[in-house]
C-alpha cells in the first residue's frame, strides 16, 4: 500500500511538473507578439498592473492548494477533510472579499501611487479574479492532498491557454480599432478573471465525477492530528500558507515594487511621463526572458523533485540530502548557463522579439535574475520540505526591503539600469540568508572538486566562443536592424553555446554519472 501511494505521489508530482512547464512557456512567450502589437507604451499599461494578477494566481495557484493539500494529507477521515475544506473555503471567502472590495475601491487611489490616475480602470479590472480565490484555492488543494493531480493540472493550462487568447484578441482589437493604451490593458486584465471561471468549470466537472463525498479517503504519508478549529486553520494560512505564497511570488512581488517606483521615479527625476512609459515598456521586456530562462534553468532538475518528496516523507534523511544537493548543483548548472548565454546574445534577442536594441544593457543585468532567482526556488523547495518557513519568510523580507531601499536611489541616478541592478542585489542578498541557514552539507556540495571554478571557467568559454562568432558574423544584421538575420544568428549562438557548454561540462566531470543520469538525455550525453 505505502509503495502504491508512493508511485501515486511521484506520478503526481510529474504532472503537475508538465503542467507547469506548459503553463510557464505559455506565461512567457504571448508577451513577445502581445508586445510587438501594442508598444512599449502598450506594454507598460499591462505590466504596471500584471504583479497584482500574478499574486493573486500565485495564491490560486500554488500557494494555498500547496499548503492545503497538505492539511488533507494530515486528516484521517472523510469527516474531518469535509470539515477542514468548509472551514478553508470561509475562510479564504473572507479574505478575498477584503481583498476584491479593498482592490476595486482603492483602484483610483493605487493608480494615482503608481503615478498615473488612467489606471484605474484597469486595476479594477483585475480585482474580480479575487472572488475565485477560494474554489480555486480549495479545490486543487484537495485534489493534490489525495494525491490526483490531473485536475489541477488540466485547470491549469486550459486556464492559461483561455488568459493568452484573450489577452492577445485584445491586443489584435487594438490594432484595428484603435482604442488607447488603457482600454486595451482593461480588456487584456479582463481576462484573469475570465480564465479563471474556466478553471472553475473543469475543477467543478473533476469535483462531480469524483463525487467529493462518496470518494474513500487516501491513505496519508503520515497522519498528524490536525486542529479543525478557525482559530489554528486561519493561524497557519498566516504563517505556513502566507510564506509559500509570498515566495512563489518572489519575482512579481519585485515586479509590484518596481509598479509604484519606477515610473514615479523617472518622471520625479525629470523624465517626461510619455517618455517614462517607453523606457518602462522596454524594462518590462526582462521579464518574460527571465521566466523562459528559468523555465530552461529548472526544467532539467524538475526530476528530482519526487525523489526529494520521496526520501522526506520516508524520512531518509541521506538519501533526501544527496538528492538536495544534486538538485543544487544541476540547478546551478543550467541556471548559470542560461544567464550567461542570454547575456551573449541579448541585442540579438532584443532584435528578434521587440524589433529593435533598445535597453540592451537594461535587460542583460535584469537577466542575471534568472541566476539568483532559480537557486532561490531550490532552497525554497528544501526549506518548505523541511517546515523551515520563518527561515524563508525572514529571507524574502529582508530581500524585498533592499529593493524598496535600493530602488529609489538607483533609479534616480541610474534610471531603469538601476532598476535592474537593484533587483539582481535584492536577489542576491535573498540567497546569502538562505545559504547562511542551509545545511553544511549543502554549501559544500556546490564547491568540492572545484565545482564552482569549473562551472564558471565553462560558461566563460562558452561566452567568448559565442561572443566571437557573432562578432564575426552577425554585426551587419544589429546595424540594420534585420529581425530575420538576428534570428538566425541566435539560434546559430545558442546552438553552439549549448554544444560548447556541454562539451565542457562532460569533459569537467562538473555533474557526477548519477547526476546525468536523473536529466533527460542524459545516458545519451554521456555515450557521446
Amino acid at each position: 500500500m505505502e509503495n502504491q501511494q508512493m508511485r501515486k505521489m511521484m506520478n503526481g508530482a510529474i504532472i503537475l511538473s508538465v503542467a507547469a512547464f506548459i503553463a510557464k512557456i505559455l506565461g512567457a512567450a504571448y508577451r513577445v507578439p502581445f508586445q510587438n502589437m501594442v508598444g512599449n507604451s502598450g506594454f507598460y499599461v499591462y505590466q504596471q498592473i500584471y504583479p497584482i494578477y500574478g499574486i493573486a494566481m500565485t495564491v490560486a495557484l500554488s500557494g494555498f492548494p500547496i499548503f492545503l493539500s497538505k492539511l488533507v494529507a494530515e486528516t484521517s477521515t472523510i469527516a474531518e477533510q469535509k470539515s477542514l475544506l468548509k472551514k478553508s473555503f470561509i475562510l479564504l471567502s473572507i479574505f478575498s472579499g477584503i481583498f476584491f472590495l479593498g482592490l476595486y475601491f482603492s483602484a483610483a487611489l493605487i493608480a494615482k501611487w503608481m503615478g498615473d490616475g488612467n489606471l484605474e480602470p484597469v486595476i479594477q479590472s483585475v480585482s474580480g479574479l479575487f472572488l475565485l480565490i477560494p474554489f480555486l484555492a480549495v479545490s486543487r488543494g484537495y485534489f493534490q492532498g489525495t494525491f490526483r493531480m490531473l485536475p489541477t493540472a488540466v485547470s491549469q493550462v486550459g486556464e492559461q491557454f483561455v488568459r493568452v487568447t484573450v489577452i492577445l484578441a485584445a491586443a489584435f482589437l487594438y490594432t484595428r480599432n484603435q482604442w488607447d493604451e488603457y482600454q486595451m490593458g482593461t480588456i487584456a486584465m479582463s481576462s484573469s478573471w475570465i480564465a479563471g471561471l474556466v478553471a472553475c468549470v473543469i475543477l467543478s466537472i473533476a469535483l462531480y465525477k469524483q463525487r467529493l463525498l462518496k470518494v474513500e479517503k487516501q491513505p496519508a504519508v503520515s497522519l498528524i492530528a490536525v486542529p479543525l478549529n478557525y482559530k489554528s486553520i486561519a493561524r497557519r494560512f498566516a504563517t505556513e500558507g502566507l510564506t509559500m505564497c509570498l515566495l512563489s511570488a518572489l519575482l512579481i512581488l519585485m515586479q509590484l515594487i518596481d509598479s509604484f517606483t519606477l515610473y514615479n521615479g523617472l518622471v520625479e527625476n525629470g523624465v517626461n511621463s510619455v517618455e517614462a512609459k517607453n523606457l518602462k515598456g522596454i524594462y518590462d521586456r526582462g521579464q518574460p526572458l527571465v521566466q523562459l530562462g528559468m523555465v530552461v534553468a529548472t526544467a532539467f532538475s524538475a526530476s528530482l523533485i519526487p525523489s526529494l518528496s520521496k526520501s522526506f516523507a520516508q524520512n531518509n534523511k541521506k538519501a533526501f540530502a544527496k538528492t538536495a544537493k544534486s538538485l543544487m548543483r544541476i540547478t546551478a548548472t543550467f541556471a548559470m548557463a542560461a544567464t550567461t548565454g542570454m547575456i551573449v546574445l541579448m541585442p540579438y534577442l532584443n532584435l528578434t522579439l521587440f524589433g529593435d536594441i533598445d535597453g540592451d544593457l537594461v535587460l542583460s543585468i535584469y537577466t542575471m535574475a534568472i541566476f539568483f532567482a532559480s537557486l532561490i526556488g531550490v532552497y525554497n523547495t528544501i526549506f518548505q520540505s523541511q517546515n523551515k518557513h520563518r527561515v524563508a519568510l525572514a529571507a524574502l523580507l529582508i530581500g524585498l526591503g533592499v529593493k524598496i531601499v535600493l530602488n529609489e536611489w538607483f533609479v534616480e541616478h541610474y534610471g531603469t539600469l538601476g532598476s535592474s541592478g537593484a533587483t539582481v542585489v535584492s536577489l542576491f542578498a535573498i540567497l546569502m540568508v538562505m545559504r547562511f541557514d542551509s545545511s553544511k552539507e549543502t554549501k559544500e556540495r556546490l564547491i568540492e572538486k572545484s565545482f564552482g571554478w569549473k562551472l564558471l571557467l565553462s560558461c566563460g568559454v562558452m561566452a567568448v566562443i559565442v561572443w566571437l562568432e557573432m562578432q564575426l558574423l552577425g554585426k551587419n544584421a544589429l546595424i540594420e536592424g534585420n529581425r530575420w538575420a538576428a534570428f538566425s544568428y541566435t539560434v546559430i549562438g545558442g546552438g553552439t553555446g549549448v554544444g560548447v557548454f556541454l562539451w565542457l561540462i562532460i569533459k569537467f566531470e562538473l555533474l557526477t554519472i548519477r547526476e546525468w543520469l536523473s536529466l533527460p538525455f542524459g545516458k545519451k550525453l554521456l555515450r557521446k
